[in-house]
């Protein structure tokens, strides 16, 4: 009769083995497209990319104010957004109040009639591609597909979806008349070996969320198990004293071939495959656990810094054109939003590159608002019994970072004493909170971003120290599920024989 112990081990072998034949494969996807995911992920419209095609602004094309412009829409009270911008060809003011918004031509004061007309629909597309829209084949999208699965993209149907012959496919709303996804070849081929088989984001499955969100948590959490069963194993068949042989000379893993290096890279890379699994099933949120702690906070802060609600008629001292005029020597503009600061009316001017200017309705133009400024309406707005820290940063931290630099900086650190330790990252540039970061948010934090990403600044700000670790822990992982098929396709054939 064996052993407690031999029954255990026993045991935990016959799970592992028949866990691994069923979800290696998949695991030996996740890593693989878990190296593309490094640099490239699902296709998507950022407004980086809005602002990159888009025509700049001409102020002589524009010729009713933002308030002229609004009274032709008929409507009581203040828009909370307004931002000028191009549509196709012809500036227009978006509107918006709550998540509504309403696009007034800026020359003539008129409203684009909806469904959108197909001749705006061939001008939107030929705009992204560069190619006229009559050399594309078009039809009409009223499904999801494998490239507008999300549900945020229901409310453009039905779109035009147009299909160009060097592989530019574009999405047009009907609703809007915006372009709302584009792919290419190399961002669908990008695309199927990265974020489709790492998300499970096949259709069929995606289309029913919570199939598909439970698959991701099951099979993840089963991964988890099957790791953390392999790594328990290889410690417990591990002898420092090398009590084994192999080869005729003394050894610590007892096993032979392909097993022996399973056991080795289990040994070595066990614990990354394990947390990896894990971390992974903790993105789709599988415990009752609050979460939000990054977008909860103290509402003073945002509040001080608009200092009231946006009123058009307060812009009349400076109109858009003049705005657009003073800002034309150092930036091409591509969009002029109306904000508030401290309850002060400006004008916010962007370029395609994310640069920006701010034109007060007094003076010149300038690049940023003053630190200075900036840290006392904080100061004034929470009282300085209410902050732990108040300074500027020049430098991502553990809460405020990006891969790729795109994140503004320098940013205002203002880390308040209240019961979420809540954090606001202000972007001098624009006045505006860049980021927020609360307690509650920790899970999401370190469980899933911390573990999954390796997101910490000390790799970030010396890369491609990031790439050589998370490369060098991604093939390790893959050596594991290799040696893992190889083991699963013996045991199976053996079976099946």
């Amino acid at each position: 009769m064996l052993r407690p112990d031999a029954l255990l081990l026993r045991s935990l072998i016959f799970l592992h083995r028949w866990t691994g034949v069923v979800l290696t494969v998949v695991f030996a996807l996740w890593f693989i497209s878990g190296i593309v995911m490094m640099y490239w992920s699902f296709p998507e419209i950022s407004a980086r990319d809005r602002l990159e095609r888009a025509p700049a602004l001409t102020p002589s094309a524009i010729h009713l104010t933002a308030a002229e412009a609004f009274a032709k829409l008929e409507q009581q009270g203040e828009p909370e957004q307004v931002r000028l911008n191009n549509f196709a060809d012809r500036p227009v003011y978006r509107f918006r109040t709550g998540r509504s918004e309403t696009i007034v031509y800026a020359d003539t004061g008129q409203l684009p009639s909806l469904p959108v007309a197909r001749a705006l629909s061939d001008q939107m597309a030929a705009l992204w591609t560069g190619l006229p829209a009559a050399s594309a084949r078009v039809e009409q999208n009223t499904e999801e597909d494998q490239w507008t699965v999300p549900q945020s993209y229901r409310q453009h149907r039905p779109m035009l979806r147009y299909f160009y012959p060097d592989g530019q496919q574009v999405y047009v709303s009907s609703s809007t008349g915006e372009v709302v996804q584009y792919t290419t070849t190399a961002s669908r081929f990008r695309a199927w070996t990265g974020a489709i088989p790492h998300w499970l984001y096949f259709t069929p499955l995606r289309k029913n969320g919570p199939a598909w969100s439970q698959t991701v948590i099951w099979s993840s959490g089963f991964a988890t198990v099957a790791s953390c069963i392999g790594l328990v194993i290889a410690l417990w068949m591990y002898s420092p004293s090398r009590r084994y042989r192999h080869g005729g000379q003394p050894a610590r893993v007892p096993y032979r071939g392909q097993k022996r290096w399973h056991t080795i890279f289990g040994l070595l890379f066990g614990v990354t495959c394990a947390t990896w699994a894990f971390s992974g099933m903790m993105s789709m949120d599988p415990f009752p656990v609050q979460t939000g702690g990054s977008r909860a906070g103290d509402p003073r802060v945002p509040a001080a810094l608009t200092g009231g609600q946006l009123t058009l008629s307060a812009f009349s001292p400076r109109q858009p054109v003049e705005a657009l005029r003073l800002v034309a020597p150092q930036l091409q503009t591509k969009e002029l939003q109306l904000a508030m600061f401290a309850g002060q009316p400006v004008y916010l001017a962007f370029d395609s590159a994310g640069h920006s200017r701010i034109v007060p309705l007094q003076g010149p133009p300038q690049a940023a608002f003053q630190t200075a400024q900036i840290i006392d309406i904080v100061r004034r707005a929470v009282g300085p019994a209410s902050l732990v820290q108040l300074r500027v940063a020049d430098e991502y931290d553990l809460y405020y970072l990006d891969r790729t630099a795109q994140k503004p900086l320098p940013v205002v650190i203002a880390q308040l004493n209240d019961a979420n330790q809540t954090r606001y990252y202000i972007d001098p540039a624009t006045g505006r909170i860049a980021g927020t970061y609360g307690a509650k948010g920790w899970v999401n934090r370190w469980l899933y971003h911390g573990l999954h990403s390796l997101d910490f600044p000390w790799l970030y700000k010396y890369r491609p120290l990031w790439d050589i670790v998370v490369l060098t822990l991604m093939l390790g992982g893959l050596a594991i599920c290799v040696t893992s098929l190889i083991l699963s396709w013996r045991v199976l054939r053996r079976k099946l024989a």
